[in-house]
């Protein structure tokens, strides 16, 4: 055997080694590939699902100021107007020009018992009159009615209140502010 054919030989072995290296390099890469795609579709299947919530956005609020404002002028009353979200927190108030000061403090006292007792603040009266005096002591209990429960498919999503009216006036128009969200 010549020269030539011993290089020829020796380069024939470089490039079948070469080959096979590639080839392992090729598999080694598709398993790496088939095992990221697998851990992929595994996290995405077991991915928990968040619940999704409804809230007061600044569209729904307007929709019930503007209604309830118009419901105190038809009347012919200034109310303070009060919108709270489920955690109480103030997303709305606004003071008729001649109503009494103290109803800044009313009505948002209205609005978060209805939205963290998710029941109109009238029935915080109801139970006062009927002897519940013990109630008085919880968190943000108001007996007082004018404030309603802002309640969607069971989930509560703040309160809405008015205050400077007599009470039943004061729960009409957040009433009517509530059936302008909802569309009654």
């Amino acid at each position: 055997m010549g020269y030539p054919a011993k290089l020829c030989g020796k380069l024939q072995f470089q490039v079948v080694a070469s080959l096979a290296m590639f080839k392992l390099a090729l598999f080694k890469a598709t398993i790496a590939i088939l095992v990221l795609l697998v851990a992929v579709l595994l996290v995405t299947a077991f991915a928990a699902e968040l619940p999704s919530k409804k809230y007061l956005n600044l569209s729904a609020i307007k929709t019930m100021v503007a209604a309830a404002e118009a419901e105190a002028q038809r009347r012919h009353v200034e109310v303070t107007i009060c919108i709270v979200d489920e955690s109480g927190n103030l997303l709305f108030l606004e003071k008729g020009d001649s109503a009494p000061l103290n109803t800044i403090q009313w009505a948002q006292k209205k609005a978060r018992h209805a939205a963290f007792y998710k029941s109109p603040s009238k029935d915080a009266a109801e139970t006062v009159k009927k002897g519940s005096v013990e109630a008085l002591a919880y968190p943000d209990f108001f007996p007082n009615q004018g404030g309603l429960p802002i309640l969607l498919d069971g989930q509560i999503l703040g309160g809405i209140a008015a205050s400077g009216a007599k009470s039943e006036v004061d729960e009409a128009i957040a009433q009517v502010g509530l059936d302008a969200l909802f569309k009654k």
